[in-house]
C-alpha cells in the first residue's frame, strides 16, 4: 500500500485543492488517464479558479491515454491550486491520476 505525502496538510483530500502556506515559486506537475470511449479530455491546473496549463488526450483508437504536464508557478500565500476536469471522463475518476506540487523557492 502507498501513502500520500502532505507535509503540513495543506493539500485538502476532500476537495483535492493545495492551499499555499506561503508566497514563493512552486512546482505542479500531473498525470491523468483517460478511458477508451471515442473522446477528449482536457484537464487544467488552476490557479484562484483561473486555468494556467492544460493537458489534452484524444486519440480515438487506443484503448487507454494518458495526459501529463507540468509548471513553475509564482504562488501568494494562500493562494489555491486544483486540478479541473474540463471535458471528458478520466478511468477510475482520479483514482488513477497524480497531483503533485512542493515549494521550489519562498519568496
Amino acid at each position: 500500500m502507498f501513502q500520500r505525502v502532505n507535509i503540513g496538510n495543506h493539500f485538502d483530500l476532500k476537495t483535492s485543492v493545495f492551499q499555499a502556506p506561503r508566497r514563493g515559486i512552486y512546482s505542479f506537475s500531473f498525470h491523468v488517464v483517460k478511458v477508451y470511449n471515442r473522446q477528449t479530455i482536457q484537464v487544467n491546473l488552476m490557479q484562484n479558479d483561473y486555468p494556467v496549463i492544460s493537458a489534452f488526450a484524444g486519440d480515438q483508437d487506443v484503448t487507454r491515454e494518458a495526459a501529463s504536464n507540468g509548471v513553475l508557478l509564482m504562488v501568494e500565500r494562500e493562494d489555491r491550486v486544483y486540478l479541473k476536469l474540463e471535458r471528458g471522463t478520466l478511468m477510475g475518476g482520479w483514482k488513477y491520476s497524480t497531483f503533485s506540487g512542493f515549494l521550489v523557492f519562498p519568496l
